[in-house]
């Protein structure tokens, strides 16, 4: 029998929850067949943060970005950073980046700003893009079709419906899930899951964010981006190994990395 792989896609352990026992959460994806992980940047110092790791460890990928709710810390000084930065052999993407407007939208203009100018920078180093959405789903639609159209990448933690999922996936984005999928009452995300062509599905932690059942309420960590591939098998109707197959292959593709 083959080795079941996962890839998570979307994980930040650059983030300071993990400081304290940053290779024994590595150690634990490991077993659990978590043989790559994608590390997200979010602002200049978890950019670093992320390429660092990304020297340290082989199965660790880094992608570096400005998220929306750090759109207001970029100076022009952050462009020429960034492009440096996605020249690096295991920078595999930009991002994330993308609309929030959760927590604040008295910032929309800046958000729109620098969600553009990543755009423009992704086409110049013709690289793959992360993108976060959140309370945001036509805004961030009409910005990829308006300034990103030819780029590629995924929409991460993907929360719209099923009209705009097909809208996105036109575009040529894949659709990321990750930890809600597994919560009871999370039916949006469930009916995504099912409908979601599976050869454009990638699965994501967003770890130390969403856990997913049974561990919510404790920090999440890639080990249990299996507990997504389980439930996306269940509601799939497929085995878990032809999930965890299929969607490596996908998260390889996205990030143009080998097979």
């Amino acid at each position: 029998m083959a080795k079941i792989e996962l890839f998570d896609t979307h994980v930040h352990l650059n983030s300071k929850m993990y400081e304290a026992d940053l290779d024994e959460v590595i150690h634990r994806a490991v077993e659990a067949g978590v043989t790559r992980m994608a590390v997200i940047g979010f602002d200049e110092p978890s950019n670093a943060r992320a390429l660092e790791l990304a020297e340290q460890y082989e199965s660790i990928y880094a992608v570096v970005g400005i998220h929306p709710s750090d759109a207001k810390s970029a100076t022009d000084d952050s462009w020429p950073l960034l492009r440096q930065q996605l020249t690096h052999p295991k920078v595999v993407a930009l991002g994330e980046c993308g609309f929030d407007y959760y927590h604040d939208t008295s910032f929309n203009d800046i958000q729109r700003d620098v969600f553009k100018k990543q755009l423009e920078i992704a086409k110049e180093m013709d690289m793959p893009i992360v993108v976060h959405m959140r309370d945001s789903t036509h805004d961030t639609y009409e910005m990829l079709n308006d300034e990103g159209r030819g780029l590629s990448g995924v929409v991460h933690c993907y929360s719209g419906d099923v009209l705009m999922m097909q809208k996105f996936l036109d575009l040529g984005f894949y659709i990321g899930l990750d930890g809600p999928v597994t919560f009871k009452n999370a039916h949006n995300v469930h009916e995504i899951a099912k409908v979601v062509p599976i050869d454009r599905l990638v699965i994501e932690t967003d770890g130390p964010y969403l856990t997913p059942t049974p561990n919510r309420g404790k920090r999440n960590e890639p080990a249990y981006v299996s507990y997504v591939a389980e439930k996306i098998a269940e509601l799939k109707g497929m085995t878990y190994e032809e999930v965890c197959r299929i969607t490596t292959e996908n998260g390889l593709k996205m990030y143009r990395l080998e097979i």
